[in-house]
């Protein structure tokens, strides 16, 4: 492979997830405080439809593993680009809640197979030779697209338009990384053979067991605090000044999370890394109520953005390890064990905060999910160690 090659195709892959997750799945929280005002949506309406994604992600990421959708993936990724837009731009054409969570799930489907074939087609073809960075880049689309998308939605709402408006803009601005997206990730790149297990020895399953636990209690954990923290910025009018910014932040320090996670892993190891990160983000989660104030929620989206998706990929990452000879399946339980806590969790602090009238005590259980996720990756660290 060319030197320039794993480059573009990282590039491609980052287009594509910044389109589909950083703005398809993730333009909701900026644009929610204004949706919130202006159709009057309860908390836990505003949540139920932000779990109609995630519920959508976890049935695409079930869906994409089929053998019938393992084929041609280049085709499967850019049709859900194409889906994850149409979806992203339809919801300023209508209101109600059947109408906008039925749009959240199909946008949901369609960024769990975003994900899904942009990673197969840009990771396989990354040989080891290439060094950790096309794939940082890879990821790193997520934080770009957060990024992208919260400085659209600041200037629209500056200049007091519409949340209609802003999800047509978001929308239209992840349909034009589509061409972008089939030229960089090329139809005709003969992918890396499959790498064969590095043991045939049986693996011991408790590690690979915790694993996929905290790593569902992850997805629980930062969800809220990411569906929420702009809206939290809201309701309290001396933050005014930073709600244009809070999201921002989040994405710009996403952006090199990957890379930095990934370096530290290769001098700790792969699960206490993914403690580390578990514990600053649930410092973060847990200061975006318990210090109400400028610094507390900058700190807040900085440690939200600086860890959840190195979390995502140290996870990843780890199930592959501890799966023995079937990757596809400890990557497929761990992605629905992430999906299926991130799916429950705004439902639950949406409810919790119509019945308490706060945020803090979903706030608060969020950082306790991942004060437990960082128990069990260390245990599952010990695990592996004693079985080997």
């Amino acid at each position: 492979m060319s030197q320039r090659r794993p480059y573009a195709l990282a590039i491609g892959g980052m287009l594509a997830m910044a389109a589909a997750m950083g703005i398809g799945r993730f333009v909701y929280t900026p644009i929610l405080p204004e949706m919130i005002a202006d159709l009057g949506l309860s908390t836990s309406v505003a949540g139920f439809i932000a779990s109609a994604n995630f519920v959508g992600y976890l049935v695409g990421a079930v869906a994409a593993a089929w053998p019938a959708f393992s084929s041609a993936p280049r085709n499967w990724l850019l049709l859900a680009l194409a889906i994850s837009a149409g979806t992203t731009m339809a919801m300023g054409w209508g209101e109600g809640l059947v109408w906008q969570s039925a749009l959240r799930f199909i946008g949901g489907v369609a960024s769990a197979f975003v994900i899904v074939c942009s990673s197969t087609l840009v990771l396989r073809r990354l040989t080891v030779a290439d060094g950790p960075l096309p794939p940082a880049i890879h990821f790193a689309g997520v934080g770009l697209g957060i990024a992208l998308s919260s400085v659209a939605v600041a200037i629209l709402t500056g200049a007091d338009v519409s949340w209609r408006l802003a999800w047509l803009t978001t929308g239209a601005i992840a349909l034009t990384a589509i061409p972008f997206v089939a030229w960089l990730i090329g139809p005709t790149e003969v992918e890396n053979p499959a790498t064969p297990s590095t043991t045939d020895k049986p693996q011991d399953p408790r590690p690979l067991r915790l694993v996929i636990i905290a790593y569902g209690l992850f997805g629980f954990g930062y969800v809220i605090t990411a569906t929420f923290i702009v809206t939290i910025v809201r309701e309290d009018p001396a933050l005014a000044v930073i709600e244009p910014w809070v999201w921002l932040l989040v994405g710009l320090t996403a952006i090199p999370s990957v890379a930095l996670w990934s370096w530290l892993a290769t001098k700790v190891g792969l699960l206490t890394a993914f403690a580390a990160a578990c514990v600053l983000e649930a410092i973060g989660v847990a200061l975006s109520t318990e210090l109400p104030s400028t610094l507390g929620l900058a700190l807040s989206a900085a440690l939200l953005g600086g860890t959840f998706m190195g979390i995502t990929a140290l996870g990843l990452t780890a199930a592959r390890n501890l799966s023995g000879s079937q990757p596809q399946r400890a990557i497929a339980l761990a992605t629905a064990s992430f999906a299926l806590g991130q799916a429950i969790g705004p439902m639950v602090a949406g409810i919790m905060v119509d019945q308490l009238g706060s945020f803090r005590p979903p706030t608060l259980m969020a950082a306790a999910a991942l004060m437990i996720a960082m128990g069990l990756s260390l245990r599952a660290g010990a695990a592996q160690r004693r079985a080997h």
